[in-house]
């Protein structure tokens, strides 16, 4: 779990915040920092021209934190290269962690509703409440969140894991919990059963809560859940699941990031069971 520490969410739009305010530039969903990890000033970022939105979406130990989101394809500044959560896990305190996280998810909000999704006209921001408004039409877009249910399966003493065959945002070889999107009218254990169904031909049950973790890529909300096996055979889900096993804790591969909520789980179960 992200630790908000002196973070706290905020909103209004516009660009009058002060000189001391800390910017959070986005080319996309790409947000620009300096050789440094820092986070770049003003002129850094002034040949990118005027952004599509900028507004304050909260405060760190006081100070504004500014959003300005810039198209993806503009050019990044010399001097300049991109960051995201995972690289500046452990280079960051957690409420500039936390900050960022906000931060990501609003730019991908803002770039997703420059248009009206109703009527297609351009939008613009509610001076009052975070949401895109159509002035032609009224429709209002509010920021997107997706829950996604995510489970670590134990079977005695092994737990259950996966390697996922398209890993777009997983390090190299890489086994983790099991997770999947909630689909509309499912509850998220039902999600959670349905996907260990799916992805490895198992039925589970005693689900426990663990937690949850704001994870923005882009927008997901990750609720996590210790659950036991049940019944069935271990089969992985043609083009979802490249392999998948059950581990000891003392074999495990190569595991989910440290900032991660599976690995909280993870480590979580490691440690009950030492104890």
């Amino acid at each position: 779990m992200i630790a908000r520490a002196d973070f706290e969410p905020a909103y209004a739009p516009g660009d009058s915040c002060d000189a001391s305010a800390l910017v959070f530039p986005f080319a996309g969903q790409n947000l620009l920092i300096g050789p440094d990890t820092e986070l770049p000033r003003l002129e850094d970022v002034q040949a990118l021209g005027e952004p599509l939105r900028t507004f304050r979406f909260g405060t760190l130990a006081g100070q504004n934190c500014v959003l300005k989101v810039w198209p993806s394809e503009r050019n990044i500044p010399e001097g300049l290269t991109t960051g995201d959560y995972r690289t500046l896990w452990g280079q960051w305190p957690d409420g500039r962690l936390a900050a960022l996280v906000r931060a990501r998810q609003l730019a991908v909000w803002t770039l997703h509703n420059l248009f009206c999704g109703a009527c297609g006209q351009p939008m613009t921001l509610n001076p009052v409440e975070i949401a895109c408004v159509c002035p032609a039409c009224g429709y209002r877009a509010y920021p997107h969140i997706s829950p996604v249910a995510i489970g670590l399966v134990l079977k005695g003493d092994e737990v259950l894991l996966a390697k996922p065959a398209r890993p777009p945002y997983f390090a190299p070889g890489m086994y983790s919990a099991l997770a999947g999107f909630v689909e509309t009218g499912e509850s998220v254990e039902e999600c959670l059963c349905r996907e260990v169904r799916e992805e490895a031909g198992i039925e589970i049950h005693n689900l426990r809560y663990f937690g949850s973790q704001s994870w923005p890529y882009p927008h997901s909300l990750m609720i996590g859940f210790i659950a036991d096996y049940h019944s069935g055979e271990l089969v992985a889900q043609k083009d979802e699941i490249a392999d998948l096993g059950w581990f000891k804790f003392d074999s495990l591969p190569v595991q989910p990031h440290p900032a991660s909520l599976a690995r909280r789980m993870i480590e979580f179960v490691r440690s009950e069971l030492q104890g």
